[in-house]
This record gives C-alpha cells, structure tokens and sequence, in this order.
C-alpha cells in the first residue's frame, strides 16, 4: 500500500512555510538565515540552534503575532522561495544523467550526522554518510537513506572535578526533532514487524528530509514490544554482541522491508559499512518471492546492485557474531524465509565457508554478496586489498578487487560565514552550488590582508565561543561567578591556535602531544610566540583506556602552567566540531599508520583557511606536499615503539616550522609564507576533498555500473540466468582438474614468445583465459598478458596457449596463470578460481 507523502500536498500557508523550513536539513541555520527563528524566540535559539524546538514551544498567540509582522513575512517568504527554487533548479545528475540506468539509490548507515538538533550521530562514519547525503541533494542525485531513530543515540560527555569521563544519556524527543512519523495512506501509521526467537519485533517509520532526498529512520520504541526489545534502538554502539546483531538486523532487513512497504525500489544499495548487509539477504528475498526463483538466483540478480564501503582499516574492527547466536536470530529466516539452510547463509559471511567456528563476519558477508567494493581512501584501498586476501586465496594482492572513493566532505555544511565572501569573490556567487569545484583556481585574486582577515576573525570567534564553552562547563561543576568571568577571559584571539579533536582510542594516538608535557608546555608559553591547544573527543563507554587518555588531557589542561594555554571541550559534536574547524590555525591529527582509514577532520579546515600538521595515514597521506601543510611520520607502517619518534617529530616541526612561520610578518604586519602555504592549501585540496566530487565519483565509477548490471541480470530470461549459475557451480565443482602441464619461453628479435599447455579436464575451454603474469619490479608495473588457444589443435583436455610481449623485462618476471572467466560475471568478486605454473 502506498504512504501518503505530505510533500505532494504542501501547506501553502505562511506557518507551513515555517515548519517546512524547520524540517529540512538541506538548510544551515546561522547568522546569515536565522532572523526568522530569533524573532520568534531569541533565547532559544541561541541556547539550542534548533528550530523544531523554536516552533513546538512558542505559543499560537506567540506564532501569530510574529508571522502579522511584515518584515517577518517578507524574510520568511524570501527564505522559503528561495528553498523552492533550489529544489527546482537544474542539478548535474538532472542535466547529464537522467533517463539512464540509474534511477535511485538506497543508502544504508548506522549512524547519520546532519544536524545537531537529529543527533543520531557518533563521529567519523555518521559524518560521512550526512556529508554524502548533503552532496547527493546538491548534485541531484536520488538518494533514500536509511538508519535508525536512536533514542539516546551516542552518549554525551561532561568531565567531573576529577577530570573523569562520565557518559550520560539524555532522551531524544521526536517532537523537537526534524522529524516525521510515516503514515499510510488510509491515515495508519507505518509499523513492521519482523520475527524474532519467541517474540515478534515491531518497528516504527519516520522520515527526515534533506531538500530533494529524504532520511528514513527506524526505531523499535513501540509500545507494542517489550522493554528490552524497545531497547534495541536506544543506544548507538551500546550493548553486546546480541543487542549489536538486533540493531543490525532492524536496520538492514527492516530497512528493505521499509523501502518495499513504501513503494521504492532502488537499482542500487549501498551499505556504508558492514552494519547493513543483512540488507543483501532482505533484497534477494524480496526478488525470490516477486519472480519465484530460488535464494541463489535471486543472489546473482541482486548482488549486481549492491555497493559496499568498508571504513575498517584492521579485520579486528569488523563485526562478527559467534555462530551459535548467528543461528538463534537467523535460522528460521534463513530456513522458511530464504529456504537456505543455516549454515549456506552462515558461509556467505565466513572466510572459510566449511568451519562451523567461524563466526558470522558482516564485512564478508557483505563483500560475498556485492557486485562492488570499495575503500575510502587510496592508503586505506591498499590496507583492504591485503585485509580482504583470504577471500580471495592465490589472487595477487593488487588484483583484490577492492578499489577506494576518498572520502570529502560537504564544504557548505563546515565553512565559517566569513570564508564565503571571499570564496564567492574568487568563484562566483554558485561556488557551492552543484560543481563546487568550478573556479577555485581564482584564489589569486584575493589578496593576502583579506587573507589574514578571514583568519583574524574565524580565531577570534573560535576563542569567544571557547570562552563560552569553557565557562559553561565549569558552571556545571559549581564554579563560583568569579572563576566564570576569569574563563570568559581566557584565550587570545591573536595567538597561533592548534586543535586537536577526536574519539580518544588508542590507535589515534591522542596523547602524542603528551609525550614530553615539559617540552610541550614550553612551546605554549613562549612569551614572544604563543600557542594555545584545544582539545575535544570522547572514549568510549567501555574503553578504559581512552578514558584514561582523556582524563590525562583533562588533568593537564588544568595545571596552572596550561592555564588560558589549553582548554579541553567537553561533548564534542557537530557544534563544537564546527567551531574548531572554521577557527584553528593548524589541524593536528596523530594516527598510527595504517589505521585512519581516511578521516575528514582535517579536511574541514581546508576551505577556512586552517593547515593540517598530520601524520601521512588517511587522506593526508595522498593529500600532502611540503607546500601545503605538514607530514609526521616516514610514510611507514611501523608498532607502538615509533610512537617516541613520531611525537619527537612532532615537537620539532611545531618548534622550527610551524611557529616561526605564523609569527615570521613584514612591515604590513602580515605572515606572507604563512598565507602563501594557506592560499595553495586552498586552492589545491578544498574541491578535491569535498562530498561533492565523492558523491560524482561513486555515481560515475560505482552506481552507474552497478544499475548496468543490475538491470541486465533482472531483464534476462529466468532459464539463462539459472544457466548462467548451473555453469558458475560447474566451474567451482571441476576448477580441481585444471593445471598448467608446462611452459617455456624465448627471445626472439626483441620480444618474450610463450607457449603454455593447460589440462582442463572436465571444465569447458571457453570458460578459461590463460595469462602471463608478472608482478611490479622496480620501474616495471605489474602486468596481466592474456594468451591466444593456438590454431589448428583438436579439440581434448590439453590445450596449447601462446603470446608474445616486448622483452622490456626479463622473461623470467613471468609466470603462466589460469583464471575462470565466465560471461557477464566479474572476476574475481563472483568467479574467484585461479590456478598457476608450479
């Protein structure tokens, strides 16, 4: 049945205007755009920055007034016509690829950072996906997430008189939230249910818009269940191993289910991250009963579809759910749902399909039932190809087919107010509007002292709110009005000021700076050439030691020495985020290498004008040149024992680099190196690391071939495709008998003529390509040389091969190989069987 869309009905009135303008999270609310809601409440708003909360409290008599008002309606009518017309306007997705294969796209995520007033957010991985979905509507690219509605979401932090981490817990309000709950079109509201052991599950609908594309959530908070099945939407990442694989299911067959319910069917589903892949079963079930067709032709339609972005730079960080409690929750989908037995569903999720202890791995199941894999940065893309092996044993590790999207991030969203004047000097009034990247080359024309002045005031705003922050927190603490007033006087707005922000875990190294805490505090307070230091993170509930790092921090800041030098902010968020980015001079970020697997703090200074000092992990690791900013780290993987060396590093390129350049200034007062080293930063990476050319590239390189496949397997006959895998299975069942007899090689004139004699057995030739392979070698790249069948030989199980390549290497670099190459299937993501010359 249909849901009533209340878009396709718009109230016209001057209050539903109002309300849309509250519910879209494509707007950024700031001091350019919030007249409308400080007229109605000021407080409010500048206590809470949400505009649902402003239009739920104020009363009719209140709303009433203000909209009678004539430069109110004028201001709202200007805002909410602006709306429209960006909504209206063409989009690059609109102008150059529509009516192709591609028509929508289901996006999958656990986590979503849009807004602070929706926070249902923890870090990294939510920033990504909001930043993507904010692009997507940008370009016009027709996104529908999915997620959940948590009801405390990710815990928030205050820091105790001790310095301690306490994590509370405070209840998400959906009516102070930009959200709606979703309703079908007989007025019902929109609950599924899906079986669990003993209890059936009910799940709630809602939808939060972000301009053209819309954010479905989903909560299990319905009165219907029992209290611990309305806890499995309360707290994101909370809970063990049987909460985490509830949450996993809801969202990733819930979400299908969902997605059906509501009439969409997408020609694409990205899983962003691993959590979602029960998504990958849901969708082949849905085509299996809608074409009656068996769970594998299903999976071989379905699967051309399915995109996976994997975010974890280590197997350990993948979720896995021991068997036993993979076939408590599963079993009976998998039996009367799937028709599968237990443990077929179990082996598309394990490395070694037959080993009954092998737990559920998500990452794999997702990688098994996805016709595309990639990573998030090119560092990261190397990292998985070499995490991802096992999947794919006797593959040369290049040829893993995990490729990488870098990551970018939504520049609108993270750019201060008053870099966009000078942008939009520089690249039109539309610098961000569709191609973001149009222009940013006329950076030139902004001269250095207007340069400066963005810096001047985007510091001085950042230790204002600083300031804010820092008295607010201590007031929590009980601090007397006077040790209020001496925090509101902390800082300076002149100062070189470094941030450092991050989920404190021991793999980010947040520490690092404290590594000589003497050396450190003599580079803070310098008399001639300050720095200040702020810091923000959070650990985990269950992670001692972030805890510890935190407290370590915590306790630091407070020495009288660091005093007005350091300052910890507590509850880092979108808010906090924001204003650590727009403001600081240098973005420092400290990872062991290879572990950040792109990360996008420090891209978010980019387009303000801030440098990064960052170790070359991530997307910095692709990203630096001398010129641009600052590289810790020999571009090595190295274990915890480098740690000293890095930190030493660190010090010394603060000390002898970074500090002296910011205070080095001419006669106009201006740090000319300084800003040149900004200017390139600029103009050079802000495009290149923006959600908008992340979102082009996964249309172009992921989505657009995906929807081709994907339509070319449902369009095909039911008895070709089930041909299709009757042949598939053979060559898995027969790949035993094929072997490599022998092969030689000679020069001759110049180039290396092979001949290489294959036994194939019982598999059918034409299902075969013989390669020379030989791996990079110095200058030399790697090579895969297909091979000719000689003519004139009878047909039997022992066929002859030959090919010829320019002897610009040594013949001795290759060696004969045997791949399975089925038409139509993708090797070696869904025909992995590979032989070589012993």
């Amino acid at each position: 049945m249909p849901v009533f869309d209340d878009s396709a009905t718009p109230d016209t009135s001057a209050l539903g205007a109002l309300r849309d303008l509250a519910m879209d999270l494509s707007i950024r609310w700031d001091a350019d755009n919030d007249a409308i809601w400080r007229a109605i409440d000021e407080e409010l708003w500048t206590l809470t920055g949400n505009p649902c909360l402003v239009l739920h409290a104020a009363s009719r008599q209140r709303l009433e007034a203000t909209l009678a008002t004539a430069p109110f309606r004028r201001r709202l009518e200007a805002l909410d016509a602006e709306r429209r017309a960006r909504s209206a306007a063409p989009t690059w997705f609109g102008e150059t690829l529509h009516g192709g294969p591609l028509r929508h796209i289901a996006y999958f995520c656990m986590e979503y950072m849009l807004s602070e007033t929706l926070p249902i957010y923890s870090g990294g991985l939510g920033n990504v996906a909001g930043d993507q979905l904010r692009a997507a509507d940008d370009l016009g690219v027709p996104v529908t997430a999915v997620g959940l509605l948590w009801q405390h979401g990710y815990f928030r932090q205050e820091i105790n008189a001790a310095g301690e981490q306490q994590a509370l817990y405070p209840v998400n309000d959906t009516h102070h939230m930009p959200v709606r709950p979703l309703y079908r079109a007989d007025g019902s509201l929109v609950r599924l249910r899906i079986v669990l052991p003993g209890i059936t599950l009910w799940i709630r609908a809602w939808e939060a818009r972000i301009g053209r594309n819309r954010l479905l959530l989903l909560d299990t908070n319905d009165p219907a269940n029992p209290p611990q099945i309305r806890l499995i939407t309360s707290e994101l990442y909370g809970g063990g191993s049987e909460m985490r694989l509830r949450q996993e299911i809801v969202l990733g067959i819930g979400g299908w289910r969902l997605l059906r319910e509501i009439g969409i069917e997408p020609d694409v589903l990205h899983l962003n991250e691993g959590h979602a892949a029960f998504a990958v079963l849901e969708r082949a079930r849905h085509y299996m009963h809608a074409h009656a067709v068996p769970f594998e032709v299903a999976m071989a339609v379905t699967r051309a579809g399915n995109v996976f972005t994997t975010h974890t730079p280590v197997e350990a960080g993948f979720d896995r759910f021991p068997p036993e409690l993979a076939a408590k929750y599963l079993r009976r989908y998998a039996e009367q749902e799937l028709h599968l037995p237990m443990q077929a569903l179990l082996a598309l999720g394990r490395r070694h399909a037959d080993d009954p202890d092998e737990p559920l791995n998500m990452a794999f199941l997702a990688t098994r039932c996805s016709g595309g894999v990639n990573a998030v940065s090119a560092l990261h893309g190397e990292t998985s190809r070499r995490i991802f092996t096992e999947l794919f044993p006797r593959w040369p590790e290049r040829e893993v087919p995990i490729g990488h999207v870098t990551n970018g991030i939504h520049v609108p969203t993270w750019i201060a107010r008053e870099a966009r004047p000078l942008w939009e000097k520089a690249a039109g009034a539309g610098a961000w509007s569709g191609d973001s990247s149009a222009g940013h080359d006329d950076l030139a024309a902004v001269d250095d002292a207007a340069l400066w002045a963005l810096r001047q005031a985007t510091r001085r705003c950042l230790v204002e709110f600083t300031r804010e922050h820092v008295a607010r927190s201590i007031a929590i603490r009980g601090a007397s009005v006077e040790q209020m007033e001496i925090a509101r006087s902390l800082f300076d707005p002149a100062a070189l000021t470094l941030g450092f922000a991050r989920r404190f875990a021991t793999y980010k190294r947040p520490n690092l700076l404290l590594a000589d805490p003497d050396r450190l505090l003599r580079i803070l307070n310098d008399p001639q050439r300050p720095v200040q230091l702020l810091i923000a993170g959070k650990a985990h509930p269950a992670d001692t030691k972030g805890q510890a790092m935190v407290r370590e921090w915590a306790e630091f800041s407070r020495l009288p020495e660091a005093r007005g030098r350091i300052a910890f902010l507590a509850d880092y968020d979108m808010r906090v985020a924001r204003h650590l980015v727009q403001g600081v001079d240098v973005w420092v970020n400290t990872p062991r290498r290879p572990w950040e697997a792109s990360g996008t703090s420090g891209m978010k200074v980019l387009a303000n004008g801030g440098l990064n000092l960052s170790q070359l992990d991530g997307w910095w690791a692709e990203a630096h040149t001398p010129e641009l900013g600052w590289g810790i780290g020999d571009g090595e993987e190295h274990d915890a024992r480098w740690d000293r060396a890095d930190a030493m590093q660190l010090y010394d390129l603060l000390e002898n680099e970074v500090v002296p350049e910011f205070y080095e200034r001419d006669d106009d007062g201006l740090p000319r190196a300084w800003l040149a080293r900004i200017r390139a930063s600029m103009a050079q990476l802000t495009a290149r690391f923006s959600a908008d050319r992340t979102v082009r590239e996964y249309v172009e390189r992921y989505y657009l071939p995906a929807a081709r496949q994907y339509r070319e397997r449902a369009g095909a006959d039911i008895l070709e495709l089930t041909e299709r895998l009757r042949r598939r299975e053979a060559l898995a069942a027969h790949w035993h008998d094929v072997r490599i007899l022998d092969w030689r090689a000679e020069t001759v004139d110049g180039r290396h003529r092979f001949a290489v004699s294959v036994h194939t057995g019982a598999v059918d030739p034409a299902l075969l390509r013989i390669e020379l392979y030989a791996d990079a070698v110095g200058d030399a790249p790697a090579e895969a040389v297909p091979l000719a069948r000689q003519t004139g030989q009878r047909e039997g199980r022992h066929l002859r091969f030959v090919g010829e390549v320019p002897a610009r290497r040594p013949a001795a670099h290759y060696t004969a190989r045997v791949i399975g190459a089925l038409p139509g299937q993708q090797v070696p993501l869904e025909v992995p069987q590979i032989a070589w010359a012993s």
